[in-house]
């Protein structure tokens, strides 16, 4: 079972309680009217499928509810880092170098 650290409850619980809601820190296009069908297919559908280190998107949905990023290795399925949404991306804790996708 993995624990999950809800960065706005304060406490690591049980993966039960949480949903995974994608890829975090995707911006979405200034007018969505206006851009192209392959634009919006681009912003609405394609990601990246990180293996190895990811930005995601969670939600704690039956604790308070709301959706947090975290840093998660997909390879092992170790949470490295939960924060709260409307935060720039994180950089990877305890990475001597930048990792890819890594805040500079």
């Amino acid at each position: 079972m993995l624990l999950i650290h809800c960065p706005y409850c304060g406490e690591s619980r049980s993966e039960l309680e949480f949903r995974w809601a994608g890829e975090a820190h995707i911006a979405r296009p200034e007018n969505i009217a206006e851009i192209s069908d392959e634009a919006f297919a681009e912003y609405f559908f394609i990601r990246d499928n990180t293996k190895g280190i990811a930005w995601e998107r969670w939600r704690h949905i039956h604790g308070c509810g709301r959706f947090f990023n975290t840093i998660r290795d997909t390879v092992s399925d170790k949470f490295l880092l939960s924060y709260k949404a409307g935060l720039a991306r994180q950089p990877v804790p305890g990475a001597s170098e930048p990792v890819e996708g890594d805040a500079a």
